[in-house]
């Protein structure tokens, strides 16, 4: 990402650090004990606002974690994995997810997902389940999972801001 794409960068308080962190806890069970681990509370935190419309953290709506923090906690989001064939499709189709060497775990539409690879360890990309995975298995048609972040987008090759 270029200097000229960031607009500008804001320094949270502790009482907005302290919502994240609730709604982090909410919307991924199991985080709480890793919590001050990848929020430190001595590290100050930003908002980095960047063209389109990003911001690198959100101060309301859902959270999406990076590659790389996902690569560190794996355990933070629920897993489907897709076949060794699939990896190249931005959009995960539902065939992609009911192909064999794919496995479709129980989860709801809209459900944040880390989408794994046959064979491999880490994920590729994080993703939004476009169809709850009962619906997938039934139509096997059209999006099942939306990505939002895969290995080596612009995300994946940013530095780190400071």
């Amino acid at each position: 990402m270029k200097k000229k794409k960031v607009s500008n960068c804001i320094q949270l308080n502790t009482s907005v650090i302290k919502g994240i962190k609730n709604q982090l806890n909410e919307q991924f069970p199991g985080i709480d004990q890793w919590l001050n681990q990848i929020m430190p509370k001595k590290d100050p935190m930003k908002i980095v606002r960047c063209h389109e419309h990003i911001e690198i953290l959100t101060r309301e709506g859902t959270f999406y974690p990076t590659l790389r923090l996902l690569h560190k906690y794996s355990f933070i989001l629920p897993h489907q994995q897709i076949d060794k064939r699939s990896y190249k499709f931005l959009q995960i189709c539902a065939p992609c997810l009911t192909l064999p060497g794919a496995k479709l775990y129980p989860a709801a539409a809209e459900k944040v997902v880390a989408i794994m690879a046959e064979g491999k360890q880490h994920a590729l990309f994080v993703g939004v389940m476009k169809m709850s995975a009962d619906n997938i298995e039934k139509v096997n048609k059209g999006i099942g999972i939306e990505n939002i972040h895969y290995l080596n987008d612009g995300l994946w090759h940013m530095k780190a801001y400071k």
